[in-house]
């Protein structure tokens, strides 16, 4: 059978190769491509190919739809907006993701997000190295913080998990019950972002929740509230955010991901606004989670190949 790599999984090419080595043992070729997000190049690449592997590379759905032999698809990734998944449902095509590899990494990274903002860390180093002093930066402990999470699922939930250790109080707005000793309290979006000194986005991208943070929704948070996203950058309404910055009415903002995947355009409106923190999708991208994706995303393809499909996403 012929497997195609359709982008970098972030680990050394010997991982790679033993891989490789591995499934020609089983009788099956491993081909490794450059990452293309051009259709017709995906297309070329995918050729007469029964499953490919991918990450947050956006897999064009002529792509798919052009490949006549197209079974599987392997997504080392937890989210799989990327991904055509109504041609897959027409096609029959399996699709997998590597859901939990990032979890401690993304609960890091914003816990990281938090103290940063909340201690100024990012201006006071920059006032540190232009000869300055600490004088008129804001700075407030975690500790004792209301930290609301939209989306307790298992990132969530780890998020809330890290929370409590700092001695923050824990509300959560999820479309199903959540039952965790670290949340405290379960209530409706508008009670959490009224209620909330930190607001977190941990909800995946879907129909329901693009757009969920826009305008109204800020509107409701405190000013002295701070808004964390690391889902997906559609949730929250960029230009409303922005907007929001820049007059004042929320404290502050870190945003690890955004409505396309960077690099950035120069005319991205959370460029050019006070008071956030912005990074080029960071939160999954540590060596060991790299190295745990991987062990995942290959795990499933075993699976599937022996017959049993595992981290089914269709």
């Amino acid at each position: 059978m012929d497997i195609v790599l359709l982008e970098s999984l972030g680990v050394s090419d010997a991982v790679i190769e033993g891989h490789a080595q591995k499934l020609a043992a089983m009788g099956h070729s491993l081909a490794v491509c450059e990452r293309s997000a051009d259709p017709t190049v995906q297309a070329r690449q995918i050729g007469s190919a029964e499953a490919v592997i991918l990450a947050n590379m956006p897999l064009a759905a002529e792509a798919v739809a052009a490949a006549p032999n197209l079974r599987f698809i392997d997504v080392a990734f937890t989210g799989v907006d990327h991904i055509p998944l109504d041609v897959c449902r027409e096609r029959s095509i399996a699709v997998s993701n590597a859901s939990g590899y990032a979890t401690q990494a993304v609960a890091e990274l914003t816990i990281g997000f938090m103290i940063d903002l909340l201690r100024s860390v990012d201006a006071a180093q920059v006032r540190c190295r232009e000869g300055a002093t600490k004088a008129g930066l804001p700075a407030n402990l975690l500790a004792g913080k209301t930290v609301g999470i939209v989306g307790a699922g298992v990132i969530g939930k780890h998020v809330a998990q890290l929370a409590k250790a700092f001695g923050c109080r824990t509300l959560a707005h999820n479309r199903r019950a959540v039952d965790d000793p670290a949340i405290d309290e379960s209530v409706s979006l508008d009670e959490l972002l009224q209620r909330s000194d930190i607001v977190t986005l941990h909800c995946p991208l879907t129909a329901d929740t693009k757009g969920l943070i826009g305008a109204e929704q800020l509107a409701l948070m405190k000013p002295t509230a701070l808004l964390i996203n690391t889902a997906r950058g559609p949730v929250v309404d960029a230009d409303a955010l922005a907007e929001a910055l820049r007059e004042g009415r929320i404290a502050g903002a870190a945003c690890d991901v955004f409505d396309q995947e960077p690099p950035l355009p120069a005319d991205c409106p959370l460029l050019h606004c006070p008071n956030i923190l912005v990074t080029p999708h960071i939160g999954f991208y540590t060596a060991e989670s790299m190295e745990e994706r991987a062990e995942i995303v290959f795990d499933n393809l075993y699976a599937w190949l022996g017959g049993h499909q595992q981290n089914a996403v269709l």
